[in-house]
């Protein structure tokens, strides 16, 4: 019989151990959980992008780059820009959003431009300021300007052109 109460109070006590090491295994603590939203990010036109007057030869053709600061120049042999230039504005947005947040720029590949009848010509190579990325101010603002190259073929048809959609400019935060 002191055996039986020996073993048992062996027994009893591996058991009180084993329990009592399982809960000592286990902690318990909380957290709290939160967030912040921010403004979301939004942008205005406030100028279209546009290339003023350009005469081109009947032989050759060339380009007409406007930088995002509003300037031009031309490259190839058949394109010069009068003396009368035109209205020449470089695109320009106002970004808004979160103070000192950053912003990606994603500017088009191309756009085509339609004139009389059937002729056409291609903006591409488009630049910005800021160039890739931009940082909104302390007022949460930004001014954003964009240029581009006007691609003008020889004895391109003379008259206006315009884009009959859009030219997508889209900033997102980083």
């Amino acid at each position: 019989m002191k055996r039986n109460n020996i073993i048992n109070a062996i027994a009893t006590l591996v058991v009180m151990i084993v329990c009592t090491n399982g809960l000592l295994a286990q902690a318990t603590a909380t957290a709290s959980a939160s967030a912040t939203v921010v403004a979301p990010i939004a942008m205005s036109k406030n100028v279209n992008m546009n290339f003023g007057n350009a005469a081109v030869s009947v032989s050759s053709g060339g380009s007409v780059i406007l930088a995002p600061v509003g300037t031009r120049t031309t490259a190839g042999s058949g394109v010069t820009l009068p003396a009368t230039a035109g209205t020449v504005s470089a695109a320009n947005f106002t970004i808004s959003g979160a103070p000192g947040y950053t912003f990606a720029i994603t500017l088009p590949s191309t756009a085509t431009i339609a004139g009389p009848g059937a002729a056409t010509m291609t903006v591409s190579s488009f630049t910005s300021s800021p160039s890739a990325t931009g940082t909104l101010s302390g007022s949460g603002t930004q001014t954003l300007t964009v240029g581009a190259t006007l691609a003008v073929n020889p004895a391109q048809a003379a008259g206006t052109y315009t884009n009959a959609s859009a030219v997508p400019v889209t900033v997102n935060y980083n």
